[in-house]
């Protein structure tokens, strides 16, 4: 790809405002339009030169029924990385966001929800949230009820306050008392710890010379670790995604059908999102970049979002690749602070 390095201080300003023209408009943008931005001085002819050096650079390129030009994946990627202004929210932006997000009785997933569709309402495309990492949250309270024979139902409470029910099969039948016991236990040592590290101390604890902890420890640790089980993170909450047919380079019914489908599927969504954990803060794609052929002409703007200084889910904003990045950044930039705030346990 093309470095700004390589470029003299008037083809950036020249393919900077294209790009900005280009996002506004949603038409290429020829050399005529462009002589007439009295920042440039330039002549037409002028202009149509430095347009060839940066489509020989492949930062934009011709449409075939056009003679202006548009960005190509390289010239967006080089306009966000170096030429972008962000603008800080207005006022009355960031009291939107804050009233959307305002939480004293929701529930995480009442959160989640509204975190994805503020999204989509103040950019006009889709928002996004995955659930938070199941491994992250921590232990707030645990309890075992007897089903029938070796079936036994583990209800658990997070920090984020959400109720997880999960049926396990024990290798023997536990009495209620037995049971009772093993919960007592495992709230007296696991309370307070996240799901990852109270996994990483069971399987210690079941390392241990076993004739050195009593046989009800021992079933208790056997039980934590099936209730515990590592689970993959495969849902989010989608919102808008229907503002993407309004977008003239998404509308075509083959690839909507190929994006509505991706959608449900969820599971290339995932794998893009979870490569935005590890992200310090706003981290984007755009087309192609996402590896993911069904987004090739879509950008994702992403952000994590945190409960008690760790990281737990992504939130992010799918569009086209012509969208208002200076405006998409802050708002992800900020929501994903906002739910953040609004998850932590009070």
């Amino acid at each position: 790809m093309a470095g700004g390095q390589d470029l003299n201080e008037r083809s950036l300003y020249l393919l900077k405002t294209l790009v900005e023209r280009y996002i506004q408009d949603g038409q290429p943008v020829g050399s005529r339009l462009l002589s007439k931005d009295p920042n440039l001085k330039l002549s037409p002819a002028s202009i149509r030169n430095v347009m060839a050096d940066l489509e020989e650079m492949g930062l934009i390129h011709s449409p075939h029924t056009s003679a202006g030009r548009v960005p190509t994946v390289s010239g967006y990627r080089l306009f966000v990385d170096s030429l972008l202004t962000v603008r800080p929210l207005a006022s009355s932006e960031l009291d939107q966001l804050q009233a959307g997000l305002h939480s004293e009785t929701e529930t995480a997933s009442d959160l989640l929800g509204k975190a994805s569709k503020l999204l989509s309402d103040v950019t006009k495309m889709a928002g996004v949230v995955t659930l938070p990492r199941r491994d992250s949250v921590s232990l707030r309270h645990i309890e075992f009820l007897p089903m029938s024979s070796t079936r036994v139902l583990v209800i658990f409470v997070t920090d984020t306050e959400e109720v997880h029910n999960k049926i396990i099969h024990t290798e023997k039948q536990f009495s209620p008392a037995e049971l009772q016991q093993a919960a007592n236990y495992l709230n007296s040592v696991f309370t307070g710890r996240s799901l990852a590290k109270i996994r990483e101390l069971v399987v210690k604890d079941l390392e241990k010379d076993r004739h050195s902890v009593n046989r009800g420890m021992i079933d208790a640790v056997n039980m934590a670790q099936l209730a515990f089980a590592e689970q993959p993170n495969d849902d989010y909450v989608l919102s808008g995604e229907t503002n993407l047919m309004g977008f003239s380079e998404l509308s075509d019914m083959d690839r909507l059908k190929q994006l509505f489908e991706a959608f449900s599927q969820k599971h290339g969504v995932i794998h893009l999102l979870d490569q935005c954990l590890q992200a310090d803060g706003v981290q984007i794609f755009i087309g192609e970049e996402s590896g993911y052929s069904v987004f090739e002409r879509c950008s994702l703007v992403t952000a994590p979002y945190s409960v008690n200084d760790e990281v737990v889910g992504v939130l992010g904003v799918i569009g086209p690749t012509r969208m208002a990045y200076e405006k998409v950044i802050p708002f992800v930039d900020v929501t994903a602070k906002l739910l953040g705030a609004a998850l932590n346990p009070k």
